[in-house]
């Protein structure tokens, strides 16, 4: 093993259980044992990946959340008998790797349970509410401690009564005791953390009551205080109880955050206060704090995407446990070498990774073997794993199956679904034929030749990577570019031939039992006056010294947007003129992904000019017009111009041929990737 990582593979204690090492499954909704978002019941597909990622190397195993109250019905799950005596046979095989696992159990959601426009509108209408409730819930899901806004639909959340925090106090301890009977090492509670219903409770900023639930400091956080407390009271003071814990908030208003470094006025819970806080939690029995920052309302703080910088929430969770006795952990973009550091320093007791097990389940071992080369690294794309997406100017998620299907990756098909995508001999050889050596392309071959098809990759440029080598050029995109490394690495090893520079025009030249055509997608342009003084995005990207110091952006979406991100963490002066009225209407775009980039420009004072269209380039200056016919001149040194894609198929999809990612229809990495094994599995 690497010297550097030597403290990340040490014992250490939470109550009294032992871990063998400091790394943690992080909690990730999708994977909850007792189904999401679904009538709870022993999730099989959930339990395969846990049971994998156990058998390789992980210390402590935590699930996602496990509502206490069914989300899709009115039944509390430690009702659910059968359920705790699967999981009781599944502890016997999670025991068997050395692994711990402990149940993550929540209270609910409140302004934050995720609305599409039916659920919106089940939620706000009694009629529809009281049809719709025995499988959904929706009333008692969104109540939260006092009315407020939701943070999905322009509807309003009901206050929690009394009477439901008292049995959802009763549900925690009832469940927490089957757990313990099943043979789960402890349970967690979630959580004082990104702004779900209990966090809400502690923070006077959605807390607005004035019964003994609300008010001071004690009766903000009596709620999660009683909780553990019934645990412990129905278990045994030595049963381990976690916490969900976020240090900070990092919220500046509704459905507004604050950016790494700013200089802001917190309205959730700040530093001072979480000081007191987590002592006084520890004291009411919690046996540890699983910690980040950040709410819904600053959501790229707990689902950090690429912008973000790695380790995001260290700095706030070593700084708490200065304040505690019991062990801290920490989430967040954390790296092997800043957990081995932080660990071996004591300003941490282990560290936590959700993405990158979904990535790859196997990386710990891979890391212990010393092979992190072999590790396929996620890139924080949340495509697949966490893809909620919200429209500037509307209230709702664009699509609420993404919901129900969360924790399912962008670069690797079989995590969560396994049943669909899998590795199966094929019953007869082939000659596969790859035209295009980009993302698609390397996967299709890597998938035709596991299968035990013979491959062959024909890619017109000098190099594997496609128009994904300008996608990873960003200077924070370096995962992006040990992407591309790994691909390379697995064409390699497999013995997949490429023949470089070397163009096909038309596939029968080539010959082949199957042909994958992969060729991607052409940037489209504009008729108007100057546009050949523009430069295309993907060629901005592969070369960004060509930039002025005034650069106009002409198109949004995520291409757009994160070349102005880059353009301005350079110190230049860029504009977004987007005809839409979203400067990001683009789907499966996660909302920690659109929000970040949108509160950057808004904090940075990035002109963003939305509904306008560009009339004319000129050799200084670009000409918009807005959605009032105001025409602005803005000042352009250079002019980047992203409006989209065309597909390029090189040949129609027929018998022995497939065409798969940008080439079928323009997307992202989650429909490149997945096509590619959809092709493949077919040969």
């Amino acid at each position: 093993m690497d010297k550097r990582y030597e403290s990340l593979f040490t014992p250490w204690q939470i109550g009294n259980v032992q871990i063998k090492n400091r790394i943690v499954l992080a909690p990730m909704g999708g994977t909850c044992l007792f189904g999401w978002m679904e009538p709870c019941h022993f999730d099989k597909e959930a339990a395969k990946l846990i049971l994998e990622i156990a058998r390789n190397n992980a210390g402590l195993i935590i699930p996602g959340i496990a509502p206490v109250r069914d989300v899709m019905g009115r039944r509390w799950i430690y009702k659910n008998k059968k359920m705790f005596e699967d999981l009781k046979e599944f502890m016997v095989e999670i025991h068997k790797t050395g692994a711990k696992l402990f149940v993550q159990l929540t209270a609910g959601f409140g302004r934050a349970m995720a609305l599409s426009d039916p659920l919106a509108m089940v939620a706000s209408n009694k009629i529809l509410n009281t049809i719709m409730s025995p499988f959904m819930d929706m009333e008692y899901q969104t109540a939260a401690p006092s009315p407020l806004p939701n943070r999905w639909a322009d509807i309003e959340t009901r206050a929690i009564t009394k009477k439901e925090i008292a049995d959802i106090v009763h549900a925690f301890a009832e469940t927490a005791k089957l757990c313990q009977w099943a043979g789960v090492d402890g349970v967690e509670v979630h959580a004082v953390h990104e702004g779900y219903l209990l966090d809400q409770f502690t923070m006077e900023y959605t807390n607005h009551r004035d019964d003994e639930y609300g008010g001071s400091f004690e009766n903000r956080y009596r709620f999660p205080v009683e909780i553990v407390q019934a645990i412990k009271s129905r278990c045994g003071a030595e049963y381990p109880v976690s916490l969900r814990y976020s240090v900070v908030s990092k919220t500046k208003g509704f459905r507004e955050g604050a950016m790494p470094g700013e200089d802001f006025i917190e309205i959730g819970r700040d530093m001072p206060e979480s000081e007191k806080a987590a002592k006084y939690l520890q004291d009411a029995g919690y046996d540890m704090l699983n910690c980040d920052n950040g709410t819904y309302d600053s959501w790229y703080w707990c689902h950090p995407p690429a912008y973000m910088p790695t380790g995001c929430n260290l700095a706030e969770a070593e700084h708490i446990k200065q304040f505690v006795d019991i062990p801290v952990v920490c989430a967040g973009r954390m790296t092997p070498e800043l957990g081995a550091e932080a660990v071996a320093a004591g300003k941490l007791d282990a560290m936590a990774v959700g993405r990158q097990f979904l990535t790859d389940p196997a990386w710990v071992t891979k890391l212990i073997e010393e092979h992190p080369e072999e590790i396929m690294p996620c890139i924080c794309c949340h495509n697949a794993c966490f893809d909620l997406t919200r429209y500037e100017g509307h209230g709702n998620m664009q699509d609420f199956n993404d919901t129900i299907h969360m924790c399912r990756c962008a670069l690797n098909p079989q995590t969560m679904h396994s049943k669909k995508y899998k590795i199966v001999p094929a019953k007869k050889a082939k000659n596969v034929i790859v035209i295009g050596g980009g993302i698609g392309g390397m996967e299709a071959a890597r998938v035709a030749k596991l299968r035990g098809h013979n491959v062959t990759i024909y890619e017109k440029t000098g190099e594997l990577g496609g128009v994904f080598v300008a996608a990873a050029a960003s200077p924070y995109k370096e995962n992006d570019r040990r992407l591309i490394d790994w691909y390379k690495l697995q064409i390699k090893k497999l013995g997949i031939e490429v023949r470089f520079n070397t163009e096909v025009t038309d596939i029968s030249a080539v010959g082949g039992d199957a042909v994958i055509v992969a060729t991607g997608s052409r940037a489209r342009t504009l008729r108007i006056p100057g546009c050949e003084r523009a430069v295309d995005a993907v060629d901005f990207l592969l070369h960004p010294e060509q930039a002025g110091e005034n650069v106009v952006v002409i198109g949004g979406g995520l291409t757009g947007c994160e070349v102005a991100y880059d353009l301005a963490l350079e110190g230049k002066k860029p504009v977004i003129v987007e005809m839409k009225n979203d400067l990001m209407a683009v789907k499966n775009l996660c909302l920690a992904n659109s929000s970040y980039l949108r509160d950057y420009f808004k904090t940075n004072g990035v002109p963003v000019y939305l509904e306008s269209g560009v009339l004319e380039i000129g050799d200084d200056y670009v000409i918009v017009e807005e959605k009032n016919k105001k025409r602005t001149r803005l000042k352009a040194d250079t002019v980047v111009l992203s409006v989209g894609y065309t597909p390029t198929p090189l040949a129609q999809k027929g018998r022995g041929v497939y065409v798969i990612g940008d080439a079928n229809g323009v997307g992202n990495l989650r429909t490149v990737i997945h096509s590619a094994w959809d092709a493949a599995m077919k040969i």
